[in-house]
C-alpha cells in the first residue's frame, strides 16, 4: 500500500510531460511539444484520438495500471482513465573526445 501511495504521489508531483535539458552544467525543464492523452482521458477517448497503440501491456497490481506505448509516448491508465503520459528523453549526444576522429 505505502509503494502505491508513493508511486501516485511520485506521478502527480511530476511534470505531465516535459524535456530536460543540460545546458552547460545546468538542467532545464521545458514543456514537450508533443501532443498527449490529459489525465482523466478515458481508454476509449485515446484510441479514438491517437488510434490504436503499437503496444498494449497487461495490466499489473492493484488498482490494476495498463500501459500502452505509441511510436513517440506512453500512458498509464489507472482502470480505464489516463493517470500519467510519458514523452522519452532522447538520448544524449556525446562528443568525442577532443583530438579523436570519427569514423
Amino acid at each position: 500500500m505505502k509503494i502505491r501511495i508513493v508511486l501516485l504521489l511520485a506521478l502527480v508531483a511530476a511534470p505531465l510531460h516535459a524535456e530536460t535539458l543540460m545546458v552547460g552544467d545546468q538542467m532545464q525543464v521545458k514543456a514537450a511539444s508533443i501532443d498527449v492523452p490529459a489525465r482523466g482521458t478515458s481508454m476509449s477517448q485515446v484510441e479514438a484520438k491517437y488510434g490504436a497503440p503499437r503496444t498494449r501491456h497487461a495490466a499489473v497490481g492493484n488498482p490494476p495500471i495498463t500501459r500502452w506505448d505509441y511510436d513517440a509516448f506512453s500512458v498509464y491508465f489507472e482502470r480505464d482513465y489516463v493517470i500519467h503520459s510519458v514523452v522519452p528523453a532522447a538520448p544524449p549526444v556525446v562528443a568525442p573526445p577532443a583530438g579523436t576522429s570519427q569514423q
